[in-house]
């Protein structure tokens, strides 16, 4: 499918912008949008990809830059270096402004006339996969698909505060997450608090846990990319944008 890609500007709170990536299929037809939130390495070329992949399907996806505080544009390669550099930026990020960065791009996509405002869905990737389970509880997105986010379960939100999984109660959409179990970063005390949490929050979810795969499975530019594991999530993934989106 032919597709039209852009560069994007996305007013913040503040009076600032983000950047994005924006795919969608060509043409001028109203479509439902998904949100994909990036790794720690930005809107790389990746992200950019899955993007693409996204929009082919039949929406309009967006992947807005929520380091535009302290890394606006970064690209990062997947080596020590750009752990080290993604690192930093991930450890300045902050749940309040997470969720605002959320709202504003889900805004952004409704003040677009090529949006089915009721049909917004999000997906995302290690702290993006955080994000999306943080959008999941503060917004009223239909669908979302959690990889690998690390840190739900952790003590404290990013930033401090009360953890991300403690906010579970509020998910209204339906939510899948997809975890690796060979992935030392969460271990399965994390991934099975996750699992009770959802359970008694009442929300349509799944959580899935492919017993071969690491951290960062989905990824073909990484040496944990885990094909078996990477071809399943997609396919679920994009069963549940279609049923719920």
């Amino acid at each position: 499918m032919a597709l039209e890609t852009a560069s994007v500007e996305i007013p913040v709170s503040g009076g600032s912008t983000m950047g994005g990536y924006l795919a969608r299929p060509e043409g001028d037809a109203t479509l439902p949008a998904v949100l994909v939130y990036m790794e720690i390495f930005g809107v790389n070329a990746h992200i950019r990809d899955v993007t693409d992949r996204i929009a082919a399907e039949g929406y309009v996806a967006i992947a807005p830059d929520y380091f535009h505080r302290t890394g606006p544009g970064i690209e990062l390669e997947y080596n020590d270096d750009g752990m080290a550099e993604g690192m930093k930026h991930h450890g300045q990020l902050h749940a309040d402004t997470m969720i605002t960065d959320a709202k504003d791009t889900i805004a952004f996509l409704r003040a677009r006339s090529d949006v089915k405002g009721e049909s917004i869905g999000a997906m995302g990737f290690c702290i993006g996969g955080h994000m999306t389970y943080l959008t999941a509880c503060e917004t009223d997105i239909k669908a979302a698909a959690s990889y690998y986010g690390g840190g739900i379960a952790a003590p404290a939100g990013p930033g401090g505060g009360a953890p991300t999984v403690s906010r579970s109660g509020n998910i209204s959409g339906k939510l899948v997450c997809y975890f690796g179990g060979q992935d030392s970063m969460i271990p399965e005390p994390e991934v099975d608090a996750i699992r009770k949490a959802l359970d008694e929050s009442g929300t349509g979810h799944a959580v899935v846990v492919y017993p071969g795969a690491d951290h960062g499975f989905n990824c073909d530019q990484r040496s944990s990319f885990h094909a078996g594991s990477a071809k399943d999530s997609w396919a679920r993934t994009l069963a549940l944008f279609s049923s719920e989106l």
